[in-house]
């Protein structure tokens, strides 16, 4: 950038403006073109302007501040080459580690960093191996290594926006209930892909789907600050005709449901029975003054758990409705709630950067706090051995021992947001949907098993918003819902590596 010689002139004679206690202004250089030599001129204006330092002093101090923003300029360039560098590293160790140990290290021809000579670089990578091999065998030397093989089987279509969450009744029942922002929440058969109910009472998006632990209950939460209990008759539901198959994902059945979509009166044509869309809620919950993000029922099903954006969570009568308590703490609005499957505990994730663990089996209510997330909360699960797992907006999962709520007892660093995950009780596994559209796996203890396949013509094309385990279901026994509309029925089998 040009100096301008008047301009310079009048900087002359007007003395430049001073910060507090004297201190003259320090401009800002730049990295651009010919903006770093304008800088220091006008430095070098600033200190000629009013100064009592001796000319000599002046210059050689002139040449230290150059000399140092120069060396400067080279550790951030170098910097930025290295974390290149470092990140295709990790991505080959990451190939390789889910490839398997006994398979070798498969190396690019082309190397485009100037790192060396190629001997150095694979004693770099071997080392690099070795030193994740030697951190990670604490780990995994008591059990051995999972050879994890995965696939999609189907796709529920239906929903005409995006889909927050879904979840998986009763064993018995072989249904999944989706809740999305179309303001509707559905039931949809895992074995034939059939959409049997959809519930039409809400009035605003549907952000969570609970399914009563021993009755034929459905508990949706809404953004109309409202949550409904409705009677889903899973007996007669089994019966409706399979009209509405979907297996995978496919251009032919995007047309078809859309097409479905469009047309109520074809839907309904195709049902000998009202009872497949509901419309009236047996009830109603509506103590808070703002958005509910999720509700759950309490263990044991008498009582409902709601969690709202009103920063706080009320615990209800689930047969007539009533406040039992209100549960108050956070400093900012909720994410999710879960209650424990037996036990009558309850966790609160929340954007505080922190969950609650609500302990409800004493006459007095005991609350413990857990610290360490450096981004909100947006999910926080239930796992076997008195372990919770809590995801987050860090891009972290941790898993957490509830007797020592001090410091995780494993971290698991990922590339992208974490939203809604979900633990399998019998393979101790945990699913991670990702705002970048993958999904993850790893092991209760923070080991990495793999990434589901996700291409143009498979896997979310959007955020991965929820996932939730089917451990006793045949057909799929991981489901996955995201923005795209798409819930996606995969089937994820297990080996051990002989």
């Amino acid at each position: 950038m040009p100096i301008d010689v008047a301009s310079s002139k009048q900087q002359q004679q007007q003395p430049p403006p001073k910060t507090k206690g004297g201190m003259m202004r320090r401009h800002r250089s730049h990295t651009e073109g010919s903006q770093p030599v304008a800088a220091l001129g006008r430095f070098r204006e600033d200190m000629e302007a009013e100064t009592v330092l001796p000319p000599a002093v002046r210059e050689r101090l002139f040449d230290l501040f150059a000399q140092i923003e120069k060396e400067f300029e080279n550790l951030y360039a170098s910097n930025l080459a290295l974390q290149d560098r470092v990140e295709t590293l990790s991505e080959r160790l990451e190939t390789c580690s889910s490839a398997g140990d006994d398979k070798p290290v498969v190396r690019e021809n082309t190397d485009t960093t100037d790192f060396g000579a190629k001997t150095k670089r694979v004693q770099l990578s071997q080392k690099i191996k070795t030193t994740y091999k030697a951190s990670t065998s604490k780990l995994v030397s008591s059990f051995r290594a999972p050879n994890t093989a995965y696939s999609l089987v189907r796709n529920y279509r239906g929903h005409r926006d995006g889909v927050w969450e879904v979840s998986v009744a009763r064993p018995c029942h072989q249904v999944i209930g989706t809740a999305s922002a179309d303001h509707t929440a559905r039931l949809f058969s895992i074995e034939t892909g059939a959409c049997l109910l959809t519930y039409t009472g809400h009035q605003g998006s549907v952000n969570a789907v609970r399914f009563h632990p021993s009755q034929d209950l459905v508990l949706t939460a809404s953004g109309d600050h409202t949550a409904h209990v409705w009677r889903a008759q899973f007996s007669q539901l089994s019966q409706i005709p399979d009209t509405h198959k979907s297996h995978s994902s496919g251009e032919d059945e995007v047309d078809v449901s859309e097409k479905e979509d469009g047309t109520d009166g074809e839907y309904s044509e195709h049902t000998s029975s009202d009872s497949l869309i509901l419309r009236t809620p047996q009830l109603e919950l509506t103590s808070h003054t703002d958005v509910l993000v999720a509700a759950d029922w309490v263990a044991g099903g008498t009582q409902v758990i709601t969690a709202s954006w009103d920063r706080a969570a009320t615990l209800h009568d689930a047969e007539s409705g009533d406040v039992v308590n209100v549960l108050t703490g956070h400093d900012q609005e909720l994410s999710d709630v879960r209650a424990h499957p037996s036990q009558r505990l309850v966790v609160t994730s929340s954007k505080d950067m922190t969950f609650r663990l609500w302990d409800f089996r004493d006459s007095a209510l005991l609350v413990n706090v857990f610290q360490g997330h450096t981004q909100p909360v947006t999910s926080a699960v239930f796992a076997s051995g008195d372990k919770v797992v809590s995801g987050s907006d860090d891009r972290t999962v941790r898993v957490w021992d509830m007797r020592n709520m001090r410091s995780p007892i494993a971290t698991i660093r990922t590339d992208s947001a974490v939203n809604r995950i979900s633990v399998s009780p019998s393979l101790n596994l945990i699913a991670i949907p990702h705002d970048n559209r993958h999904i993850r796996l790893y092991d209760i203890n923070g080991v990495r098993i793999g990434r589901l396949p996700r291409s143009n013509r498979q896997g979310h094309s959007r955020m991965v918003c929820s996932v939730s385990w089917a451990d006793e279901s045949a057909a799929c026994n991981l489901f996955s819902c995201g923005f795209d509309r798409q819930v996606l029925g995969w089937h994820i089998s297990t080996a051990t590596k002989e």
